[in-house]
Formats: C-alpha cells, sequence, structure tokens
C-alpha cells in the first residue's frame, strides 16, 4: 500500500513540474521578442577584433562575424587555432595573431587601433579556480586591454562588447557573481568620458554551434531555450554586431540579458 501511495506522489509530482513547465514556455513563447527599429544611419562595422574565439562563445561571435558580408577584417586574437579561425584564415577573412600574455598588449597593438568593435569572450569556469586567479582572468585581462586600446584608437565611436554572466551581485554568496560585477563597474568606470563604449551581455546557458556541440549539451539547451534561460552561442555574436551598428543607441554601461540577446540577434538577422 505504501509504495502505491508513494508511486501515486512521484506521478503527481512529475505531472505538476511537467505542467510548470509546458506553462512558462508558453508564457515565454508569447513575448514579444522584436527590438526596437533601428536608428536611420548605422555606424561602421567594417573591421572588429574577438579574444576568445577558441571557446564555447567565441566560437559563436566568430561563425556570426564570418557570415556577415559587410566586415570585411576579423582579428583573432589567441592562443591557439581552432578549425574555424583556420578556415577564417584561409579564406582571408581573419588576420591570426597567437598571444600569451593578456596583461600585455604592446605586440597587437597597431593590429587593434583601427577595429570599430571588440568582442571579448575570455573566460572560464570557477570550479576548482581560486578567486585571485579568476579576477585576473575576468578583470584584469579586459581592462587592461581597454587602457591599451583607448591609448590607440583611431575610430571616433568604437565599442567594447564584454561577456558577463546572468545572476551576479555583489552580495552573492558565490565568488565569481561578484567578480563578473566588479569587472562590468571597472570596464563601465574606465570607459567613462572616453570615446569607448562598453556593453555587457549577461546570457543564461549558452549553447555551443552546431559544429561543436555534444549530445549533452544540445540536451540542455533543448531544455533551457522554451524556458528563455539560454541562448545559442552564435546569436550572442549576431547581438554584439547589431549593438555595435546602432551605434549610440546604446551607451557606455548597458547590459543586456538573454532576452534582449535574443531579440538583437533576431534584428540582425532580419536586416
Amino acid at each position: 500500500m505504501k509504495r502505491r501511495w508513494l508511486k501515486f506522489g512521484l506521478a503527481g509530482a512529475a505531472a505538476l513540474l511537467i505542467a510548470g513547465y509546458l506553462a512558462l514556455a508558453i508564457y515565454v513563447a508569447s513575448i514579444d521578442m522584436r527590438a526596437p527599429p533601428p536608428p536611420g544611419a548605422t555606424a561602421p562595422l567594417e573591421s572588429v577584433a574577438i579574444f576568445g574565439a577558441s571557446g564555447t562563445a567565441g566560437d559563436g561571435i566568430l561563425k556570426a562575424a564570418l557570415g556577415n558580408p559587410s566586415i570585411g577584417t576579423i582579428h583573432v586574437v589567441t592562443r591557439r587555432a581552432t578549425p574555424r579561425i583556420e578556415a577564417g584564415v584561409r579564406a582571408g577573412k581573419v588576420v591570426m595573431t597567437k598571444h600569451m600574455d593578456y596583461l600585455d598588449y604592446t605586440d597587437v597593438r597597431a593590429r587593434i587601433a583601427d577595429v570599430d568593435a571588440v568582442y571579448w569572450a575570455i573566460g572560464l569556469s570557477s570550479l576548482g579556480i581560486d578567486e585571485d586567479t579568476y579576477r585576473r582572468i575576468h578583470v584584469d585581462f579586459p581592462v587592461r586591454f581597454v587602457e591599451e586600446w583607448l591609448g590607440v584608437t583611431t575610430r571616433e565611436a568604437p565599442s567594447f562588447h564584454y561577456i558577463s554572466s546572468s545572476d551576479i551581485s555583489e552580495e552573492s554568496s558565490a565568488m565569481w557573481a561578484r567578480v563578473k560585477v566588479e569587472a562590468e563597474h571597472a570596464l563601465f568606470d574606465l570607459a567613462a568620458d572616453s570615446p569607448v563604449r562598453v556593453i555587457a551581455y549577461r546570457p543564461d546557458y549558452i549553447g555551443p554551434t552546431d559544429e561543436e556541440a555534444h549530445l549533452g549539451q544540445r540536451l540542455l539547451y533543448g531544455f533551457f531555450a522554451p524556458l528563455g534561460v539560454a541562448v545559442k552561442a552564435e546569436q550572442i555574436g549576431q547581438a554584439m554586431m547589431e549593438v555595435s551598428l546602432r551605434g549610440d543607441q546604446f551607451g557606455n554601461g548597458d547590459k543586456l540579458g538573454t532576452f534582449g540577446i535574443r531579440r538583437y540577434a533576431g534584428a540582425f538577422e532580419s536586416r
């Protein structure tokens, strides 16, 4: 008898979970995902730089940039090559620079001077990483780059696009969440009263590109996407390019969450 009631209880709980999932998915599907109309004129986007193109998000950004015919040159600064980077080099669209010290940009100074936008996707999981190392990678690396870029950029309105994370707070008990907020504040403050605009992207789960995703990642994305808490890595790249093209419609310190990323990725695809 006890086993019978246990089975009924488990079946009831499962039914409630499924109903809740479906209700939330239906609600998310009903949300208007159209972005506001773009301004009359678009900002220049002829040359971009991607840092972290060998990672999950960076690979998606590179894929999106390679598919944009208006971009003539993509500067990829990376520690290692990937099949997509190498294919871009062979196509004549990617200029790859192998770089190891992300606190010293002397060797790439000439390459970054004339780019219209920088897409920053360098990062790693906090699992097994001490706070000092995590802060150096997520705060010191991009801050040092922007300091260097401010001194050499020739563009009138360059933009820096930083992948942060959702659910971050200065009061969070999670080290990574506090560090990501610290990174955003440091970058926004550094760019204040300068020609550079820093825009932060706060995605939830990032699904790899179709070429890179394994079965488990495909299943995770398929589960989370209907709930509005997942984006494809390529969508982040599309949103970054759309924001870049919209110029001063986005100002220093603006942030886009998962829904914002999906909206502006859709706007880019509609161009």
